[in-house]
């Protein structure tokens, strides 16, 4: 789901030349209704063309927290860390939103969950 997220996210960004400004670094219910629904209007205002960039299993989506993990991987439902290179840079620090020991990843964007046998490990897209 790392992967489709990310992918989701620089579809944004090819359609309207600016990535999604409403995330909260975190795939909570605002980020899933902008990505994966042809709403436009509350949270999926900056998606004014109404296109569903994400579609999103049942298995991976809470109604109060949004995209999230599917059961069984962690002991609750988490969602995903989004972190996005919005000052083009080239590079993304996990750290400093996550406790992840990562340092840079070398991409404009990153989706991770925090590994449930190892709160320094990331699982997700940068490698």
């Amino acid at each position: 789901m790392a992967e489709s997220i990310k992918t989701a996210v620089n579809a944004f960004y090819a359609e309207y030349s600016a990535y999604p400004s409403n995330t909260s670094g975190k795939t909570d219910a605002n980020f899933l209704s902008l990505m994966s629904t042809t709403n436009t209007n509350g949270a999926s205002a900056q998606n004014t063309r109404g296109i569903a960039f994400l579609e999103v299993p049942p298995k991976f989506t809470n109604a109060s927290l949004g995209l999230v993990t599917p059961s069984g991987f962690y002991k609750g439902q988490s969602n995903f860390f989004v972190l996005i290179d919005t000052g083009g840079l080239g590079f993304v620090n996990p750290n400093s939103v996550s406790s992840v020991n990562n340092t840079i990843v070398p991409s404009s964007v990153a989706v991770w969950v925090v590994d449930p046998k190892a709160s320094s490990k990331a699982v997700g897209t940068f490698k």
